[in-house]
């Protein structure tokens, strides 16, 4: 059986943009407030590598444990090896492979494809946490943002959200393009920080 839907590609793109922010962060800029609430810069990039290097492990061995996961202090050298990390081992895979991921809600057997579009999903809204905690405007391509607002309208909106720890806020509704409308599914402010708290 062949995956149809594989977003490796599009998934280093993605890394790559996020990339050139995290090259030009300031220590100043790690204590800013982020978009997701509970975070501010620093441990929303430290989740992320946290996330690759978990991932990555989940991909190779097929399953692992939730200290796997745990947030890495973001660094040039971190954020460059976990990506390297999670590129290669998507990169090595079998998309039809399945494995746990416990990460992921319910947990359960899961293609490494699923996993590869959920991260792709990841990097590009956390992407434009990046970017709004810089106080700059962040709009993917057209293509990229029509798909982001397609898998987050795949993602189920229910109590599981306002749980602690949940990934995302419960979705809210909002006009304009797909990307505002995909970042509003996600429980984002489109418009953060400029719209009244």
């Amino acid at each position: 059986m062949v995956v149809a839907d594989d977003y490796r590609t599009q998934h280093r793109t993605a890394l790559d943009r996020a990339t050139l922010y995290v090259a030009r962060l300031a220590a100043a800029d790690l204590g800013r407030q982020t978009p997701c609430t509970e975070w501010n810069l620093g441990e929303l990039l430290a989740h992320m590598v946290g996330q690759h290097v978990g991932f990555a492990r989940v991909v190779r061995d097929g399953q692992a444990p939730q200290h796997a996961y745990d947030p890495v202090a973001c660094t040039t050298t971190s954020w460059t090896a976990s990506v390297t990390e999670l590129v290669d081992a998507f990169a090595a895979a079998d998309l039809n492979t399945r494995v746990v991921e416990i990460e992921l809600d319910p947990v359960r057997p899961l293609p490494i494809a699923f996993l590869v579009a959920a991260q792709y999903l990841d990097t590009v809204v956390h992407t434009w946490d990046v970017a709004a905690t810089l106080g700059e405007l962040y709009s993917p391509p057209d293509d990229v943002a029509e798909t982001i607002w397609q898998m987050a309208n795949r993602i189920p909106d229910d109590d599981r959200r306002q749980q602690p720890g949940a990934a995302f806020a419960r979705g809210t509704q909002t006009d304009g393009s797909s990307w505002h409308r995909g970042l509003a599914a996600l429980g984002r402010d489109p418009f953060w920080p400029t719209s009244p708290r």
